[in-house]
């Protein structure tokens, strides 16, 4: 089970950090994601992260978002910086999988002044 957590309203330029608790399976044996969907659009990856907390990120949020792990608690971050209105999304925390159907429920991020 995922369930993610922190989304918000904010401004242009503003910060935010998405969590995400994550149960019932080996949390810090795999490959974590962050995706999101924006509206009218198709779900989008954003952000990897391995075990060995190798990171990985969509060209787009480079520089601007960071994910982040913590195995011991089963946590994944996503702090979201310099917000743009193009970020306003809901967006998931993910297992990987074809069309991500292990997702949580998602958070809506909202940016807008």
């Amino acid at each position: 089970q995922l369930m993610e957590s922190g989304g918000g309203l904010v401004q242009p330029g503003g910060s935010l950090k998405l969590s995400c608790h994550a149960s019932g399976f080996a949390f810090s044996a795999i490959n974590m994601n962050w995706i999101r969907q924006r509206p009218g659009k198709e779900l989008e990856w954003v952000a990897g992260i391995g075990p060995n907390e190798r990171v990985w990120y969509t060209g787009s949020v480079q520089g601007r978002y960071f994910i982040s792990r913590d195995n011991a608690k089963s946590m994944l971050y996503l702090e979201l910086e310099n917000l743009e209105v193009s970020d306003t999304a809901i967006y998931y925390c993910a297992l990987p999988g074809v069309g991500w159907p292990n997702r949580g429920q998602g958070t809506q991020v909202t940016v807008s002044s």
